[in-house]
This record gives structure tokens, C-alpha cells and sequence, in this order.
């Protein structure tokens, strides 16, 4: 039987899908909080620039890659490099690390969502609290793992259909129904009494220290390592997605025009995501309100919908389903980056690559690590009392601080399972990764690979400012983003 390479069935469907993977859970519980905390508009003028200047090369340099070599990201860097070529293992090691909790806070939607839709159709049935109902669910880890498992076959039978049957597909009709959902909810979300602070919080300067959102305003600097790092995990770089996905591209498509229009169209629903949460969760609970992370979508959200009256579950379906989408349309990406991986290794030793086994083992191996975040509770300690505050983490005593009042501190990056697990992905391989990646391109196998690749389906004039961003802005806005994540992650401490 021929090994034959998969190809996209269309160009707007690998767009949705780009665009798909690239809009995920922390275009939702992300980018509006930390637009509002580091001074609204400023921060969004800062991400767009990091967008322009960084975040479009970084792409257009992966698309390029992948599409000239044909092959997953790791066949791309063995191809091009001799130096650089361990780099790709980064790329895959990431998305693999990543789905170990992606897909718990994915079963945790499937979860809210059966809740929600239990109580439109018992009317009556009441929903607990934000607060009492997410800790309850900590503390079942079975049940998580359930709801892990099943968010995990979903991702396997989208997988398995390959990149034109299963993946395009999917984004086809997901991407339209996510902008459709995310309409809605906005309309609701903007006609809540109180829902105008919320824009306030969003869009201007200063308002957060104002409104009594935050205690004083981030520097400059915080606010472009901040805005740095959002735009570069929101356009799903260093992830190997680009370089797969590129590989799957036909050489008549236009690679500039398709990368602006993924980082157009990932700014605008990240912006649109931020109307449709921001604005109901200040008109419900006020600067008190929990703006960010797994908190935001299911404790203040869930009350948002619990003050609602008759309508709330309904819109507590809605929201629920959009955000399984979303978490869908990055996971697919991710699992694929991992798949194609096994899938050119087959190829290169003569073989025909089994899709539907390779995806199952995939999936498994996300399994076994997912369950370790699952059972961990967000370290509530969801085995019970015999375990203490969750499963033990790995330098958890390392990164502990011992305050004033003798109480315990852990860094943020070592509270749980899920935050370990965050910073091995998103805190150090993915910014390390793409920052060798402009380094390789820049210094070994030089720009004119890239630019010869894109000029074969544009006719776009961007070679000075190719090299330009290539050879200083973008290694220089990457480091800034490495600094930054560690800073963040509080593993380093250089911005304050």
C-alpha cells in the first residue's frame, strides 16, 4: 500500500483550523485579564506590535518549514539543521505536556456543561454555588478522570478521521459555531446591569488600579513581557503545530496572507472573548471577582449564570459548549503535532503508518499523565484527607518561601500538578524553543530558505522587513518573553 501524505481539503479550512488551534482556553481566561491588569489599551497596543513584529515572522517562518520540507516539526529541524536539530524535540515535548492538563480542564467543560444542561431540563434543579460545586468536583478525582477520558475520545475520533477528515472537518463547523456562541453570550454579557466597569477594567488605562481591580500598575516593562507572552502562546507558537500544519499546505497558498489572517482573527476573538466574560463577571461580583484561570470560567462564571434566573442554565450550556470547542480546536493541533511525529517515522523507514493506532497510543500516553493532574485536584487533594493538599509536585519544598508569620508559600508554578506541568510547556520549552528557532534561521540556515518558500505562492514585498525582525527584533522579543515567563511563573524575579 502507498504511503500518500494527507493535504488540506481547502485553504479556509486549514485557516479555521490554524485559527482553531491557536484559539484556546487562554484566549478566555488569558487575554482579557491581562489586557484589563496592564493598563487596557496600552497592553493591547503592545500585543498587537509583538504580534506584527515577532508572532507573524515566528509563523511565516514555521509555515515555511513545513511546507518546504513536508514533514512534522522534528523532520523539519533533522532536515534543515545539524546544530540546531534537538531543538525540535522542544516542539514536541510541549503539546505532549500541555494535553496533560488541557484535557482535564477540557472534561471539566463537559462536566459544567451536563450540569447546566441537567438543570434547563429538571427545571427547579438547583446548581451549587461557583465556589462549593467547582471544590466539590476537585475532590471527586474519579469523576475527573471520567470526564478526562471522554474529552480524550472525542479529541481521538476527530484525530483519527487525519488532517482532511477529521481535523478540517471539525474546524469547519466548530470555529462558525464558537464566533455564533461567542455573539451571543457577548450580547447577554453587555446588557447585565454593572457590565460597563467590566469594559472599563478591559480598555482603560489605569482603571484597574482605579476600580479596585489590582493594587498598583504593572511597569513598563512587566506590561511588554506580559503582552509578549500572551500574544506568543495565543498564536500557538513553538508548539510544532505551524510546522505540522504547514507540512499539510499545497505550494499554491499564500503564506503571508495566511499568516496575517490567523493573527488577525486569533486578536479579534481573544478581544471577543474578553466582551463575552469581563463585563458579567464584574456586573456580578464587582472588583472582588476572580478574572483569570481555571477560577474565572468555573466558579465566577457559573455564578454569573446561577444570578441569571430561568436563563442562566441556558447560557451556562452555551458558554460551556464554546469553551469545549475552543479547548477542542487547540487539542486536535496538539495531538497531531505528536502523531506526525510517529506518523514520518514510519514513512522514513519504508513503512505504512497505522493513523488509528498511532492516535490511540497518543491519546493513551496523554491519559496516563492527565490522570496524575486529574487526581491532583488543582492540589485540593481530591483523594481525600490521607494525601494531604493534593499529590506530592516535583521541588515543591525547592520553591517554598517561608513568610513573616511563619506561614508557607509555594511559587505559582509548583501549588499543583497543573502548574508544574504549565511551566515545563509554556514557562520554559516553548519561548526557549522558539528563540533557537530565529537563531537557527537567522544564523544557520539563513533567511532566504523562508523567503524562497513564501515567495512561491505571494507576491508580497517582505524581505527587508523579514530580515530585519529575524536577525535582531524577534530573537530580542523572544528573550523578553523567556524573562518574562520565568518572572511570571515566579521562578526568576527580574521584573518585580
Amino acid at each position: 500500500m502507498e504511503n500518500k501524505r494527507d493535504s488540506w481539503g481547502s485553504n479556509l479550512g486549514f485557516i479555521l483550523a490554524a485559527v482553531g488551534s491557536a484559539v484556546g482556553l487562554g484566549n478566555i481566561w488569558g487575554f482579557p485579564y491581562k489586557m484589563g491588569k496592564s493598563g487596557g489599551f496600552t497592553f493591547l497596543i503592545a500585543y498587537l506590535l509583538l504580534a506584527v513584529f515577532v508572532g507573524f515572522v515566528v509563523m511565516i517562518s514555521e509555515l515555511a518549514m513545513g511546507r518546504h520540507v513536508g514533514k512534522g516539526v522534528i523532520g523539519c529541524y533533522h532536515t534543515l539543521s545539524k546544530k540546531f536539530k534537538w531543538v525540535g524535540w522542544l516542539a514536541v515535548f510541549s503539546p505532549f505536556i500541555i494535553m496533560s492538563f488541557y484535557s482535564v480542564l477540557g472534561g471539566y467543560c463537559i462536566e459544567y456543561m451536563a450540569l447546566n444542561m441537567s438543570n434547563l431540563a429538571f427545571a427547579g434543579a438547583e446548581i451549587s454555588a461557583g465556589a462549593d460545586l467547582f471544590t466539590s468536583m476537585l475532590m471527586n478525582p474519579f469523576g475527573n478522570v471520567i470526564f478526562t477520558i471522554l474529552f480524550l475520545v472525542i479529541c481521538y475520533l476527530i484525530n483519527r478521521g487525519g488532517i482532511s477528515g477529521g481535523i478540517e472537518k471539525f474546524n469547519k463547523v466548530g470555529m462558525p459555531a464558537l464566533f455564533v456562541m461567542l455573539v451571543i453570550v457577548i450580547i447577554r454579557s453587555l446588557t447585565l446591569d454593572g457590565a460597563v466597569e467590566g469594559l472599563k477594567f478591559m480598555f482603560v488605562p489605569g482603571y484597574a488600579v482605579e476600580g479596585g481591580f489590582i493594587a498598583e500598575e504593572p511597569n513598563f516593562i512587566t506590561v511588554l513581557a506580559t503582552a509578549g507572552g500572551q500574544m506568543f502562546f495565543s498564536l500557538s507558537l513553538a508548539m510544532g503545530v505551524m510546522f505540522t500544519y504547514g507540512s499539510y499546505l499545497s505550494k499554491k497558498e499564500n503564506l503571508v496572507k495566511n499568516a496575517a489572517l490567523i493573527v488577525f482573527s486569533d486578536t479579534l476573538v481573544a478581544l471577543m472573548a474578553g466582551l463575552a466574560v469581563i463585563p458579567a463577571a464584574v456586573a456580578i461580583s464587582g472588583p472582588s471577582a476572580t478574572l483569570s484561570g481555571p477560577k474565572l470560567l468555573f466558579i465566577t462564571l457559573q455564578d454569573v449564570f446561577n444570578a441569571m434566573g430561568a436563563a442562566g442554565p441556558l447560557f451556562g450550556v452555551l458558554f460551556y459548549l464554546l469553551v469545549l470547542i475552543a479547548a477542542l480546536t487547540s487539542a486536535v493541533s496538539l495531538v497531531e503535532v505528536v502523531t506526525t511525529f510517529f506518523l514520518d517515522r514510519a514513512e522514513e523507514k519504508g513503512k505504512q503508518g497505522n493513523r488509528s493506532k498511532v492516535v490511540l497510543i497518543v491519546c493513551l500516553a496523554i491519559l496516563v499523565e492527565a490522570s496524575v493532574v486529574a487526581i491532583d485536584g488543582l492540589g485540593a487533594g481530591g483523594l481525600g484527607e490521607s494525601l494531604g493538599s493534593g499529590l506530592p509536585v516535583p521541588f515543591k519544598e525547592a520553591a517554598a518561601t517561608v513568610l513573616a508569620d511563619g506561614t508557607v508559600q509555594y511559587a505559582g508554578w509548583n501549588d499543583c500538578w497543573l502548574d508544574f506541568m504549565d511551566v515545563l510547556s509554556e514557562g520554559i520549552a516553548m519561548p526557549l524553543g522558539a528563540l533557537l528557532m530565529s537563531l537557527m534561521v537567522a544564523w544557520e540556515i539563513k533567511p532566504k530558505l523562508v523567503l524562497d518558500e513564501v515567495r512561491i505562492g505571494s507576491n508580497a514585498k517582505i524581505d527587508t522587513f523579514y530580515k530585519i525582525c529575524i536577525y535582531v527584533i524577534t530573537p530580542l522579543g523572544m528573550l523578553l518573553v523567556l524573562l518574562g515567563q520565568l518572572n511570571d511563573f515566579g521562578i526568576l524575579k527580574i521584573f518585580g
